[in-house]
């Protein structure tokens, strides 16, 4: 095959298919045959309204970054990896040099390149190159779709870490879209006793339920009192730990009023610049509020617990297209209808 099939964004709203050339692997690379590319909020986020944050697409950028491949050549000095081996792409490469990378938060990175954020290409294409330390191989009893959950699964994993998550732990999620429901089977895993996951929508909080939640809760109506009551009711406590994966501000609120004093709220999920959330509560109870960036040294931990068994992430892919659909495939991630969880495109 002599054509690289690319699903590019030109501009906001403006989202076409396009043959690119093939790109070869350098100092450090190597090239991937594409398999499965899960289609992530964030990049919907950018095709509808052509930026996040200060991140604005300013050029044509092909999208995707939940990925996972087929080595199909090696860059020069390339040696943890061989043509043919099925790997897992971690999107974000730092500069490995800086103090951030040196300590090992190299999510923090300022030199950070991470996949489909302007102007660093993704992985949604035929052929995609990669440093090959960022690649991971998969065991035999790993797919390649499972391989391309450990982008979402990492998210999971380090906000458990970030929050203590352990035996015994009594957890709230806030939003039980796909980054929340990551943050649940990671909990499980790690060893919370009891999970309330809380939605505005009916069918995530029954879809939350049938991958395991001990419970659901629709926050559509109440205030961030009584919401805290209902959860505290539900689980027989408040709440040791809350993971705010909504990124909706009455969500973080809520998760502040809920969580038990002296335990841990994490913002997961991007909240606005400015919010107004009782802060004097947090503060004389000591509930720590923390922030996540990404991940850092997650993607082993969310290998391991998905090849040992302690998760299985396949009930979240719901529907799936061919990489030449990528626009059907994206106007169902923007509408998130017919029950849609995770949508993933198959490449090769």
């Amino acid at each position: 095959m002599d054509e690289n099939l690319s699903t590019v964004l030109h501009s906001k709203g403006d989202l076409r298919m396009e043959c690119r050339p093939i790109p070869e692997p350098g100092i450090g690379e190597v090239q991937l045959s594409m398999q499965d590319v899960g289609i992530c909020g964030s990049d919907v986020h950018y095709w509808t309204h052509g930026c996040i944050g200060d991140f604005i697409l300013t050029s044509p950028m092909v999208l995707g970054h939940e990925a996972s491949g087929v080595v199909t050549k090696l860059g020069e000095g390339v040696t943890n990896l061989s043509v043919g081996d099925r790997v897992a792409v971690e999107p974000g490469v730092p500069c490995r040099l800086c103090n951030y990378c040196k300590e090992g938060h190299y999510n923090l990175c300022r030199k950070m390149r991470f996949c489909a954020t302007p102007p660093v290409h993704g992985t949604l294409a035929r052929f995609y190159c990669h440093a090959a330390d960022f690649c991971y191989k998969l065991p035999d009893n790993v797919s390649t779709e499972d391989g391309a959950l450990l982008e979402p699964l990492s998210v999971g994993v380090h906000a458990c870490r970030r929050a203590g998550v352990g035996i015994n732990s009594t957890v709230l999620i806030s939003g039980a879209g796909p980054i929340g429901l990551c943050c649940f089977l990671t909990a499980k895993a790690m060893g919370a006793a009891k999970v309330c996951m809380t939605d505005v929508d009916s069918q995530r909080l029954e879809f939350a339920k049938k991958v395991g939640a001990d419970h659901v809760l629709s926050v559509r109506a109440g205030t961030s009192k009584e919401l805290a009551s209902q959860i505290e009711n539900l689980l027989g406590k408040s709440p040791d730990i809350s993971l705010e994966c909504s990124g909706n501000p009455a969500g973080l609120k809520t998760s502040i009023l809920a969580t038990a004093s002296g335990g841990c709220v994490v913002m997961v999920g991007m909240q606005p610049d400015e919010v107004t959330v009782p802060l004097l509560n947090a503060a004389v109870r000591e509930v720590d509020i923390r922030g996540i960036f990404r991940y850092a040294n997650c993607y082993p931990i969310a290998l391991s617990m998905i090849a040992s068994g302690q998760v299985n992430v396949k009930p979240l892919i719901t529907h799936r297209y061919k990489l030449e659909e990528s626009q059907k495939a994206f106007e169902h991630a923007r509408t998130m209808k017919d029950g849609a969880v995770k949508i993933m495109i198959k490449c090769s």
